[in-house]
């Protein structure tokens, strides 16, 4: 199909889209959601994920009950609030992470760390009692901050790169691969910053900074990066250059870190990126794999994972370029009902054993961002479709099945958690456009504290993570600048006992113009000096030369 009638037929869309109820549009998301939620409960808890074909459960990424807390702030989203503060108090009384168990450092952050901190950030709008100093504290946001904590080590490299798997109680195995995939170094700064700037912990924004700038130190020569590093060395060993798999979240997490930490720094980062991506990578409307040194394709297809890139483009303002691409994506959608891993571009056709699609959320997250930009109703209408196809083609007994080949819908017995973190979540929020989570200010709401401060909370917006858990950008704001201001008082409150006079009196009793030896009889002499307090006197530097008195405190500056 043409382009110029693949518009025309979007414009008939759009026009029977124009009666499209929403509320009932969201109702269908949310029975859609509870058969999937019920069926883990029912036949999977405490397992990470439900198997729903065999209706049964299994640990796939670290024994978390993975799917509950990747569920957790959706019900907050879906508004139900009495299963969101049940659910927290299962969490917080029964998630252990002092486990001698070897876990992805990436999947680990982005899904539970990820969870934990939003539920956190949402537990007062739900209802639930939070603590006297939230949200710069509590139950959730404790959890979150032990689980990083133990991922902490897998940083512990000569670039900063961290190893892509670490062992919750041991750290990381001296055996341990130091391959890792440039989304698994690039994609902690939205979760590791919030943390800090939470709990004033400074670590975890510090090793995540370290990494985003230690890969784009490494770019190519034509400003790519390839999809594997050596951590240790920072060699690259995979050099095939794209926007999807093994790379997709790392450009997310300059752009997102960047409007979250107002840190122009991280947007400019990202910038570096787009002339080269535009020259090499992108082809006509769709997006393919290069080398990183050359900007020769090395393979003509378009990942699934690519689906994210029109939603990430949206949010650095090139909406029209990326919604050329979002109907090229939406095109492979319509022709399989569906989006195969890997679809090769020439032949129009899935990859052979790459035909799958395990529900994901990326091609429904771009339109749900696109539409808050353009407010076209035929992205509405792609949103009900792809909810129809999923709820005829995935639907089982007891949840919904992963897709193992969209040319026949043969199914596959598997449930991600990212299911029903994701894929319903932004499905919600595209029929929901009113949404506080998308919009500033709206649902804003004051925090008054017992020390008297106040804080304006939900005021900023939220960004969301790769694993669309959303976090307040207010909430950070308020824990990061209220700290400061109180670190400020009390250092002012210190210098305001001190003062200069008495200082200057001790300096002047404890100067000698002569001084002889400063031998023991002569300390002890000063001892017994009336009014002297040998406590007191002021530290001096030996005599020594410059470039050398620094160094008792394993620290040399030299004169140059």
């Amino acid at each position: 199909m043409s382009l110029k009638s693949f518009i025309l037929s979007g414009l008939l869309v759009s026009i029977a889209t124009a009666s499209l109820d929403l509320s009932s549009l969201r109702d269908q998301v949310k029975a859609i959601f509870y058969h999937a939620y019920n069926g883990y409960l029912d036949h999977a808890f405490p397992y990470d994920e439900l198997r729903p074909l065999s209706c049964d459960g299994i640990d796939t990424w670290g024994s978390y009950s993975l799917t509950l807390v990747d569920a957790l702030d959706t019900l907050a989203v879906l508004g139900n609030q009495s299963e969101f503060q049940r659910v927290s108090e299962i969490l917080i009384d029964r998630l252990d992470f002092n486990v001698d168990l070897n876990v992805s450092v990436f999947e680990t952050n982005i899904r539970v760390v990820g969870g934990l901190l939003s539920a956190h950030l949402m537990a007062q709008k739900v209802g639930v009692d939070v603590d006297e100093k939230w949200p710069c504290d509590g139950p959730l946001l404790k959890l979150a901050v032990d689980l990083a904590r133990r991922l902490l080590p897998a940083f512990n490299t000569r670039t900063g790169m961290p190893y892509g798997t670490v062992n919750l109680k041991r750290g990381v195995d001296p055996n341990e691969t130091p391959i890792t995939c440039t989304a698994g170094v690039g994609t902690f700064i939205v979760e590791f910053a919030t943390i800090s700037r939470l709990t004033g912990d400074q670590v975890f924004e510090k090793v995540a900074l370290r990494a985003l700038k230690a890969l784009h130190s490494r770019r190519s020569k034509i400003g790519l990066v390839g999809n594997h590093i050596d951590v240790q060395s920072g060699r690259w060993t995979a050099l095939d250059s794209g926007v999807g798999a093994a790379v997709d979240s790392y450009f997310e997490y300059l752009v997102k870190g960047a409007i979250l930490l107002d840190k122009p720094e991280l947007m400019e980062m990202f910038k570096e990126y787009i002339s080269p991506i535009e020259k090499h990578i992108k082809h006509g409307d769709w997006y393919m794999w290069v080398n990183m040194d050359s900007g020769s394709v090395t393979q003509a297809m378009h990942q699934s994972l690519d689906a994210f890139w029109p939603g990430l483009q949206t949010l650095y303002g090139d909406a029209d370029s990326a919604y050329k691409t979002l109907l090229n994506y939406y095109s492979v959608w319509r022709k399989y009902g569906a989006t195969p891993e890997f679809y090769s571009i020439p032949h129009a056709a899935p990859y052979t054993n790459r035909e799958g699609y395990p529900l994901r959320p990326e091609l429904i997250e771009s339109t749900m961002y696109m539409y808050r930009v353009n407010k076209d109703p035929m992205l509405l209408e792609f949103g009900n479709s792809a909810m129809h196809s999923i709820n005829v083609t995935s639907r089982t007994e007891c949840g919904f099945a992963s897709i193992k080949d969209v040319q026949d819908h043969t199914l596959d017995n598997r449930m991600e958690s990212f299911f029903l973190a994701e894929t319903i979540k932004y499905l919600y929020l595209l029929f929901d456009p009113g949404n506080p989570l998308l919009s500033t200010m709206k649902g804003a709401t004051i925090r008054r504290f017992k020390n008297g401060e106040e804080c304006l909370l939900g005021a900023g917006g939220f960004v969301f993570n790769t694993e669309a858990h959303p976090m307040d950008v207010s909430s950070l704001h308020c824990c990061d600048t209220m700290r400061k201001e109180m670190q400020k008082s009390e250092i002012y409150k210190i210098l305001q006992d001190y003062d200069p006079e008495d200082i200057f009196q001790v300096s002047n009793l404890t100067r000698d113009l002569n001084p002889g030896p400063f031998t023991k009889t002569s300390r002890n002499n000063n001892q017994h000096k009336e009014g002297f307090n040998i406590s007191a006197q002021p530290m001096s530097c030996s005599r020594q030369p410059f470039h050398m008195r620094l160094s008792k405190y394993g620290q040399i500056f030299t004169d140059d």
